[in-house]
């Protein structure tokens, strides 16, 4: 029998429902890295008999930890812990350049490629003129097929003349026209996914996704890139490291 990797003892003391309390522990678990992204997660009947719980109580756990993201469900495989994508502030890299180097598969699910007149905020972050022309790129990205956040970017169409050769990374493809750029400014914050973001997403309507805005320069210091992303908090995190001045 598969040994579980964390100790579970039902507190009859609490009027919590035994399997919100299982949920608990396992979601606690997969927070502590006692189980890895991607990996198998114990199926019912192994929860069930280690545990000594009633296969209805390991079921209701897992699909607790299944609507709050942390556990993917394969058909005909299993379920699997959800992938996580931790990036740092300290330096500029594409999302998938940072799958690629966790052993994931990025992905990309296009919505729209096109080139259209520049909207005034546009303008604004590109430095362009009034009338210009941009490519406009909406999709959603993916880690080993699980959507982790939807994305536009907007570039300068002397950038990018033809918007239908970016196949997964944006990244790459610049730096294959050697116009991929060399620094950013990124804001973060949080808001409330809207019901078409949700579904887009496959999150419930008003859970809190983070709203990142990037906009990317040349060495120049040409801005070549504004980008607009909508992450899941459940799949996606930033981290900094920040040191006391002496």
């Amino acid at each position: 029998m598969t040994k579980l990797r964390f100790p579970f003892r039902p507190d009859t003391r609490t009027p919590t429902p035994l399997y919100l309390q299982l949920a608990e522990k396992l979601a606690l678990a997969i927070r502590e890295g006692r189980y890895r992204p991607d990996e198998a997660l114990p199926s019912e009947r192994v929860l069930s008999d280690s545990l000594k719980l009633s296969r209805v109580t390991a079921r209701k756990a897992i699909e607790r930890l299944v609507e709050r993201g942390l556990i993917v469900r394969r058909r005909g495989s299993g379920n699997y812990i959800a992938p996580r994508l931790e990036q740092p502030l300290s330096r500029l890299t594409s999302f998938s350049e940072e799958l690629n180097q966790r052993g994931f598969k990025p992905s990309s699910r296009w919505l729209n490629r096109s080139i259209t007149g520049v909207a005034p905020d546009e303008q604004l972050s590109l430095g362009l003129s009034t009338g210009s022309r941009v490519v406009r790129l909406e999709r959603l990205r993916l880690a080993d097929e699980v959507v982790m956040a939807y994305e536009i970017s907007v570039l300068p169409a002397q950038i990018l003349p033809d918007p239908a050769q970016v196949a997964n990374s944006l990244y790459a493809h610049l730096e294959l026209l050697g116009k991929a750029p060399a620094r950013a400014l990124q804001h973060i914050r949080a808001l409330n996914a809207h019901a078409e973001l949700a579904e887009m997403l496959a999150v419930p309507a008003g859970q809190a996704v983070l709203f990142i805005t990037r906009v990317g320069y040349l060495e120049s210091g040409q801005p070549v890139e504004l980008t607009h992303s909508y992450c899941r908090s459940d799949y996606y995190g930033f981290v900094a490291e920040m040191r006391r001045e002496a």
